[in-house]
């Protein structure tokens, strides 16, 4: 799935999406899943608020001395001989990975799971050079051997159920089927463990970098990620900008919250701390150690008081498993590395214009907000985001434009502020729309209103009665 999102094909892949039933069981059965383990561990830890706004205070921190704290993890990691380049594009960041893979002479990458390469598109580049790439964590495998994106931030193959997995398996590495999770699992760890063997390179992404002690933080469950980050002689580690944080002892807290809103966990199972290369006298890590830094869009989020708030984001998925609308068309729909509502706010700064469409995909709930473990306002920032769209008078490429829907804001407010008008208008309205009503509702309505009943129904207009005045019998 390509990175950059296509806006004029969001309501053909949203409303197959919502015709898709099979796939509504398998996204409400995960997010709920995910919900309920939430709720526990939240539940048993009296702290979790603070701890929230702790982490929300040290993201506020680092960004505004976002320049400051750069510069320091950059000397940091240098001293501990590490070598750090500045991407400030996508294409900057892979031609930086793909050429240091040339020259190290890498026949064969394992990645630990990243969003940040996704959002490059590291893994086809890679490819086009004629270097095997493949992912260990096992929701990115899955979806790498289907030839698709990860759906989901957090549980890439959230899609999927382990009927399709084993389909996938038996008919991608020749096993027998079988849908028991136990023994896909571990035909994916005997195929996965002769790859970290023989890799030349290791990728994963960055949950934290302490600018401090210039120590890279990398949180997973499965320990690909401290494979790919061991085995091999070289490993690259790639971030965004806004991944850096303070201190050391600022890390607690992010992880006191991060694994309880991602997966329920009270921890993950692992938590590796990446200092640099192997030294003199150790035995084992990485010959070379590189650090590929991305801006990318980020810096216009942090020059926007209003949408430099996202980049507090520890990318931990839970806003996607409340929202209404990822819960109806996945993340394949959204057509975006990031999808679901962290998704709608930052590709439009990652990703440009053509992802303008995005923030009008969300129904402004607030669930995002309420469940974020750093207290983004997601909603302000969509509002945010659409008033600029508005404002720059780009229409939309699905159905109406933004230029006819100010028009009609602009009659309908002039209508409101004459309430005989109005009513005279909305009993012609009644009348009009009586035709098209079936038992108490409106299954099609005529232009421009008839995109609402393309997806539901609309309530017939009831007849106002009269009150009876306080005389009356």
């Amino acid at each position: 799935m390509a990175a950059s999102p296509k806006p004029q094909s969001f309501f053909d892949t949203a409303g197959a999406a919502i015709a898709d039933t099979e796939l509504h069981r398998k996204l409400e059965s995960a997010s709920t899943r995910h919900l309920d383990h939430f709720a526990h561990v939240r539940a048993e830890f009296a702290g979790y608020e603070a701890e929230r706004d702790q982490a929300r205070r040290i993201k506020d921190d680092a960004i505004a001395h976002l320049d400051e704290l750069l510069i320091e993890l950059t000397n940091k990691l240098e001293a501990r001989g590490c070598s750090v380049f500045f991407a400030e594009t996508a294409d900057e960041a892979r031609d930086y990975i793909v050429n240091l893979a040339k020259r190290v002479g890498a026949k064969r990458i394992v990645k630990g799971k990243s969003m940040t390469t996704e959002e490059i598109e590291l893994n086809p580049a890679l490819a086009a050079a004629g270097i095997e790439v493949v992912e260990t964590d096992l929701g990115e495998y899955i979806v790498q051997l289907r030839g698709e994106g990860p759906s989901h931030i957090i549980t890439p193959a959230i899609h999927l159920s382990k009927e399709d997995i084993g389909q996938l398996f038996a008919e991608k590495l020749g096993i027998p089927y079988t849908d028991e999770p136990e023994r896909l699992t571990l035909a994916a760890r005997e195929k996965l463990r002769e790859i970290f063997l023989s890799a030349d390179l290791g990728v994963t992404g960055v949950n934290f970098a302490i600018a401090e002690t210039g120590t890279l933080v990398v949180v997973e469950n499965e320990g690909n990620g401290r494979l790919s980050s061991t085995l091999p002689d070289t490993f690259v580690a790639v971030m965004g900008i806004e991944k850096v944080i303070p201190k050391m002892a600022d890390v607690s807290h992010f992880l006191e919250v991060l694994a309880r809103t991602a997966t329920g966990q009270k921890l993950t199972t692992y938590t590796s701390f990446i200092s640099g290369p192997r030294q003199t006298g150790e035995i084992d890590g990485p010959r070379e150690v590189h650090v590929v830094i991305l801006d990318s869009g980020r810096s216009a989020m942090l020059a926007d008081p209003v949408m430099r708030e996202a980049l507090r984001c520890i990318r931990c998925g839970a806003c996607l498993n409340v929202c209404p609308v990822y819960r109806r068309i996945g993340g394949h729909a959204y057509q975006s590395t990031y999808p679901g509502p962290i998704g709608s706010i930052v590709s439009p700064n990652l990703f440009g214009s053509a992802a303008g469409y995005l923030p009008f995909a969300s129904t402004l709930c607030g669930a995002c907000r309420d469940i974020c473990p750093v207290k983004i306002d997601i909603p302000r920032i969509l509002l945010h985001l659409r008033w600029k769209e508005t404002e720059a008078a780009r229409p939309l490429k699905w159905p109406g434009a933004i230029s006819r829907a100010r028009g009609g804001a602009r009659r309908f407010a002039t209508m409101a502020r004459h309430p005989r008008t109005m009513r005279f208008f909305s009993k012609i309205g009644a009348f009009m729309l009586r035709p098209f009503a079936r038992a108490g509702w409106l299954r099609r309505m005529p232009p421009p209103f008839s995109n609402w009943t393309r997806f539901r129904d609309f309530p017939r207009p009831r007849p106002r009665r009269r009150q009876r005045s306080a005389g009356g019998s």
